[in-house]
C-alpha cells in the first residue's frame, strides 16, 4: 500500500502523468516493501507536499529530461526540480550574481556555463571583473536578460524540460546514494512512459548518481548526454553542455525555442 501522504503529492501534477506516477510509486513499494511506509513517517525534503512537483507539465511536452542527484538539504531551498532553489529570486548583483545564487553552487555553475554558452563570458574567464561586466549588464533598463529564477525555470519548462532527481528526497541522515537506489524503479517507469513516443526526448544525466540510470532497461531508445555534476567548477567549461544549451538562450526574455534538439 502506499501511504495516503505519498499518494496525495500526484494530486498536484500535471493528470497525463498520474498513470505513470501511481505505477512508479506502487514499483517503488514492490520493490521495497518498507521504504515508502518509513519515508511517510520521517523528515524528509521537499516539503509541502512538493515531492513530485518536477511533473507540472504534461508528458507529451517533454523533449529533455535533466536528472540531477537530489534535492538541497535546505527546506527554503528544495522545490522538487531539480536544480531550482527555492531560496533564490533575484539572479544579479553590480557585482555579477546575487549572493543568493553564489551561495547555490551549482546554480551558480549552471549559470556561469550558460553565459559561456552564449557568448556573454568567455572559457577561463567567469569570475572576477568578467562577472562584475555581466551582472551589470543584466540589470541595465531595457535589458533583455531574464531577471529571477522562477523566469529561468520558465524558459527550460518552455524548451521541454523535465527536471527530476535522481533521490526524489534528501533525507540528513540517509545516503543519498541510498534514497536514490530506493527511487530507480520510479524512474524506470516514467522513463518507460516515455520512450513509448515516436521520437523519445534526450536524457541529460548530470553527476554519478544520476549516471547510474545508464544502467536501466530500455536505455538504448533514449539520445543521452552525460556531464559532471555542476557543483564542479569544470561544468562551466563542459563542451556538450554549452552545445546543448547555447542555442536556448535560457538567460534571455522570450528566448527562442530551437527547431531541432
Amino acid at each position: 500500500m502506499i501511504p495516503a501522504a505519498i499518494l496525495a503529492a500526484v494530486d498536484g501534477t500535471d493528470s497525463s502523468w498520474h498513470p505513470s506516477l501511481i505505477a512508479g510509486l506502487q514499483a517503488v513499494d514492490r520493490a521495497n516493501p518498507q521504504y515508502l511506509s518509513a519515508l511517510a513517517q520521517d523528515d524528509y525534503l521537499p516539503t509541502g507536499g512538493r515531492l513530485l512537483a518536477a511533473f507540472a507539465q504534461p508528458l507529451e511536452s517533454v523533449r529533455y529530461v535533466l536528472v540531477g542527484e537530489g534535492p538541497y538539504p535546505r527546506a527554503a531551498s528544495a522545490t522538487g526540480v531539480c536544480f531550482m532553489d527555492g531560496a533564490v529570486d533575484v539572479l544579479w548583483s553590480d557585482k555579477g550574481l546575487s549572493k543568493s545564487v553564489n551561495r547555490a553552487t551549482s546554480l551558480r555553475n549552471f549559470i556561469k556555463m550558460l553565459l559561456v554558452a552564449d557568448g556573454t563570458l568567455t572559457s577561463g574567464h567567469t569570475s572576477g571583473e568578467a562577472m562584475v561586466i555581466a551582472g551589470t549588464q543584466a540589470l541595465q533598463s531595457g535589458s533583455s536578460s531574464i531577471q529571477t529564477l522562477p523566469q529561468l525555470q520558465h524558459n527550460l519548462s518552455r524548451n521541454g524540460f523535465l527536471l527530476l532527481n535522481a533521490a526524489l528526497v534528501f533525507r540528513s541522515h540517509v545516503p543519498a546514494v541510498r534514497d536514490a537506489r530506493a527511487w530507480m524503479p520510479f524512474l524506470q517507469t516514467i522513463l518507460a512512459a516515455l520512450s513509448d513516443r515516436p521520437s523519445p526526448p534526450t536524457l541529460v544525466l548530470w553527476g554519478k548518481i544520476a549516471a547510474q540510470l545508464d544502467g536501466l532497461t530500455g536505455m538504448d531508445r533514449f539520445p543521452r548526454l552525460v556531464a559532471e555534476h555542476p557543483y564542479n567548477l569544470s561544468f562551466i567549461e563542459n563542451g556538450s553542455m554549452q552545445k546543448l544549451f547555447g542555442p536556448m538562450r535560457l538567460l534571455r526574455l522570450s528566448a527562442p525555442i530551437p527547431a531541432n534538439r
